[in-house]
């Protein structure tokens, strides 16, 4: 490192730079932190001494030392054999060989003779320790693994609501950002809000809101250019569709001229009549919107002339007393049957023996353009009516999406969230996507891709449990709070989510004002 400090002392920004050189992984924060203390006049500039004492600081770590001397014969070099010893007792490292162990030390070792000598010294272990090949999480999952060719039904996607709003739902900003996080987090379903806007141009924002709106074409034009940077699977464009005719035209143009090709506006060859897989859609930007007519007459109508036709879509519409109600009949088949009783208990009407009544539906038609409408292929939004309706009559390219409020009743599983809202849920979510390579699509197991399945979480029969231990070390460069660089009180909670009888929770002793470094010997069981 001298040649850095030919110059004289050192600035903040280049310390960091320095650390990142040697491999050294430290959050600006801490380093500005630390910095700061050892700065002994003041300047925003350290010498090179200095520069060593906060190297010392970020890379002194009492519970590496201690596993380190664990395996060291004299506790300043680990042999070869030594290193092979920790892999195999402490990593679990499978079909452990000394090759492993050599291509180890070529990779850490920063002292040359040492690494010659096919041996590791303390700080080369800590720099194996501090990288990314120890981290929890399997090396062999940061790539797509798991099999992309199952149709799109069969995979978990990852999926945004209301992806153009970054704070408030209600008076916040809509910002571009929104789509770009997301899209660099892996989510490859995305929420537009589309309304009429000024001078023929559609806009986003949420309805009825005082948010603030964004062009359509901006809006896409930002999708275009992230679309795939994270992920080469599919991205579904979900379009809450509130325009005119004349603007869902826009809309269509706006579509094509940005994404091109990307854009799939027809039938795949091999997939006419079911969903085509991830692999197969790789690169493809898809709409989701209501559609008139069937696939094969959207076929048929490929490069003919779509302007001014519109075609009504008509749909049931409900508030919420009456979804309410929806759900009292949807548990009865959304009938009675009038046998062993004949007269209505609420208007005393005289039913005829062996007649079904069934309960009159409010509808609304919606005017729909033909040139938006035959850009949805195999997202083809329809209004959730029950399980039993959709088992019997929904197509294959048909899909649903259900408020939260009747989602909670149906089941427990999220589907949508709102990416820019931190929290448990995101958490969750954010840690569930991270399989995969990130890819944004998840092979769901097995018995929830088969179409006659029986699993019900709440009542598992036959199972084979497995015990989860972790053993918690030490932690360090824990965020740290607005009002103290090191006062954060600190604890470490573990909690597996998933069916019932794997529900588990369980957390350390608190640590008192110490955000710094974290240590504590702890084991934690799961059956």
């Amino acid at each position: 490192i001298q040649d850095d400090f030919r110059g004289g002392k050192i600035n903040l920004e280049k310390t960091q730079r320095l650390l990142e050189k040697l491999d050294i992984r430290c959050s600006y924060i801490h380093v500005k932190q630390i910095f700061k203390d050892n700065d002994r006049l003041k300047q925003g500039r350290i010498t090179i001494e200095e520069f060593r004492a906060i190297y010392r600081i970020i890379t002194h770590r009492e519970e590496i030392i201690e596993i380190f001397n664990t395996y060291s014969e004299n506790r300043k070099i680990l042999l070869e054999n030594n290193l092979v010893q920790f892999l195999t007792q402490e990593q679990y490292t499978a079909e452990m060989s000394k090759t492993i162990a050599f291509e180890i030390i070529q990779k850490y070792e920063p002292i040359e003779e040492v690494r010659k000598a096919r041996q590791m010294s303390f700080e080369g272990f800590t720099r194996y320790m501090d990288s990314r090949e120890c981290l929890l999480f399997k090396n062999e999952c940061r790539k797509v693994y798991q099999d992309m060719t199952h149709p799109l039904n069969d995979y978990f996607i990852s999926s945004s609501h209301n992806t153009y709003l970054v704070s408030d739902q209600l008076v916040g900003p809509s910002d571009l950002w929104g789509y770009v996080s997301a899209l660099v987090k892996g989510c490859r379903c995305l929420e537009i809000d589309c309304w009429d806007g000024a001078q023929n141009e559609p806009v986003v924002y949420h309805g009825y809101t005082l948010t603030s709106k964004l062009l359509f074409k901006t809006v896409i034009q930002a999708i275009h250019k992230y679309a795939f940077m994270t992920s080469d699977y599919p991205v579904v464009l979900s379009l809450e569709n509130h325009c005119s005719p004349a603007q869902q035209e826009i809309m269509a143009d706006n579509l094509q001229m940005t994404f091109g090709e990307s854009l799939l506006s027809d039938m795949l060859a091999d997939f006419p009549d079911t969903l085509p897989s991830p692999e197969a859609l790789k690169f493809k930007v898809l709409v989701k919107n209501k559609k008139i007519g069937t696939l094969k007459e959207t076929h048929e109508r490929k490069g003919s002339d779509k302007r001014g036709k519109v075609e009504e879509w008509e749909e049931e519409v409900a508030d919420l007393e009456e979804e309410e109600e929806e759900e009292k009949f949807k548990e009865s088949e959304i009938f009675e049957s009038v046998l062993g009783d004949n007269q209505d208990k609420e208007t005393g009407v005289k039913k005829l023996p062996g007649v079904m009544l069934f309960k009159k539906k409010k509808t609304r038609k919606l005017k729909i353009a033909l040139a938006l409408s035959d850009l949805v292929i195999y997202t083809k939004a329809e209004k959730f009516k029950s399980f039993q309706h959709s088992r019997l009559y929904q197509q294959f390219n048909e899909n649903n999406s259900i408020g939260e409020t009747q989602a909670r009743k149906l089941s427990k599983l999220r589907v949508a969230l709102n990416f820019q809202t931190p929290g448990l849920p995101m958490d969750l979510q954010n840690g569930k996507f991270l399989d995969n390579g990130g890819s944004g699509y998840i092979l769901k197991p097995h018995f929830l891709r088969e179409s006659e399945s029986y699993f019900n979480p709440s009542n598992i029969k036959e199972s084979m449990p497995i015990t989860l231990t972790i053993r918690l070390i030490s932690g360090i460069q824990l965020p740290l709070t607005h009002s103290s660089s090191n006062k954060g009180d600190t604890l470490v909670i573990i909690e597996v989510f998933g069916v019932p009888n794997d529900q588990m929770k369980q957390q350390t002793r608190v640590i008192k004002k110490n955000a710094k470094c974290y240590m504590q010997q702890k084991h934690f069981y799961n059956d």
